[in-house]
C-alpha cells in the first residue's frame, strides 16, 4: 500500500519539488511523454541523483487517478547526506568511523532491519547507491523501528568512487562474499571501517569487490547457500563491534 503523502504528481509540482531541494527517491514518467513542460522536467532532473523510470501510463494510473500528467515523484522519508561531508566531520569529532555500504539491496524490510542493527551497533552511516537500490519509504522506516530517524543515510551516485574516497581517507573496506578468502572473524575491523554487503542473488559487484581490502565469508553448514542479507549484516557488524570495543 502506497502512502499518498509520500507522492507528488503532475509535471509542474514535481519540477518545483526538485528545484526546492526535496529528497526524492525516484520519479516515474510515462513512456511516451512529450511536451515542453516535460522537457523542463528532464532539464531539472539533469545532474541530480534522482532515478527516473519510464513506465506504461497504466502503472501510474494504478498509483493515482488524479491529474498526474504522466509524472509521479516519491518523496524520501529521510534527508540524505554525503559521505564526503560526513567523513571529515567524524574525524574532526575524534571518532573512529564505521560505515555499512549496501550494494544492490532492494528489499525495504531488509534495509530497515539492517538500519536498526546499524543504529544499535553505533554505525555512523549506511551508504546506498542512487540507482538499483532500496527506496527509503514508510515500510523501511517502520521495519527500522525508528532507526532511520537517527542513522545517517548517504545516497551516492557511484559506490566505486565512494569506495575509492574511503580508501584514500584511511578506511579498511571489508566485503562479505561467498568468494571470501577466510572466515569473517579473521578480518580487521578495528580502525576506520566500511563493511559492504551485496544483494542475496548477485552479491557485491565485481567492480566494488576489486576495491576491497578483505573478502570474508560466513560459514554455511547447512544445504541453503546463503543467509538473509540483514542477518548476514548483523553477524559482521557485531564482530566489528566486538573487535572495536576491545
Amino acid at each position: 500500500m502506497i502512502d499518498k503523502s509520500e507522492m507528488i504528481f503532475g509535471v509542474r509540482a514535481v519540477i518545483e519539488a526538485i528545484q526546492s531541494g526535496k529528497d526524492i527517491d525516484k520519479v516515474l514518467v510515462k513512456r511516451d511523454i512529450q511536451s515542453d513542460l516535460s522537457k523542463e522536467l528532464f532539464a531539472a532532473l539533469k545532474g541530480t541523483m534522482i532515478p527516473v523510470q519510464r513506465v506504461p501510463v497504466e502503472r501510474i494510473n494504478r498509483i493515482t487517478r488524479k491529474n498526474h500528467q504522466g509524472v509521479v515523484a516519491f518523496i524520501s522519508s529521510v534527508t540524505y547526506q554525503k559521505v564526503e561531508d560526513l567523513v571529515p566531520f567524524l574525524f574532526e569529532e575524534g571518532k573512529n568511523p564505521f560505515f555499512v555500504m549496501l550494494d544492490g539491496v532492494t528489499d525495504v524490510r531488509n534495509f530497515g532491519a539492517i538500519a536498526r542493527t546499524c543504529e544499535c551497533a553505533g554505525v555512523d552511516a549506511v551508504i546506498i547507491p542512487a540507482k538499483g537500490s532500496v527506496t527509503v519509504n514508510a515500510d523501511a522506516m517502520k521495519t527500522s523501528a525508528g532507526a532511520l530517524n537517527i542513522l545517517p543515510v548517504c545516497r551516492e551516485q557511484s559506490l566505486k568512487n565512494t569506495l575509492q574516497y574511503l580508501k584514500e581517507s584511511g578506511f579498511r573496506i571489508v566485503a562479505a562474499t561467498e568468494k571470501g578468502d577466510y572466515d569473517y572473524t579473521k578480518a580487521d575491523y578495528v580502525g576506520p571501517t566500511c563493511i559492504i554487503m551485496g544483494a542475496e542473488d548477485k552479491g557485491v559487484s565485481y567492480d566494488n569487490l576489486a576495491l576491497c581490502d578483505e573478502w570474508v565469508k560466513i560459514p554455511m553448514l547447512g544445504t541453503i547457500e546463503s543467509l538473509n542479507v540483514s542477518v548476514a549484516a548483523g553477524i559482521l557488524i557485531y564482530e566489528a563491534v566486538k573487535q572495536r570495543i576491545k
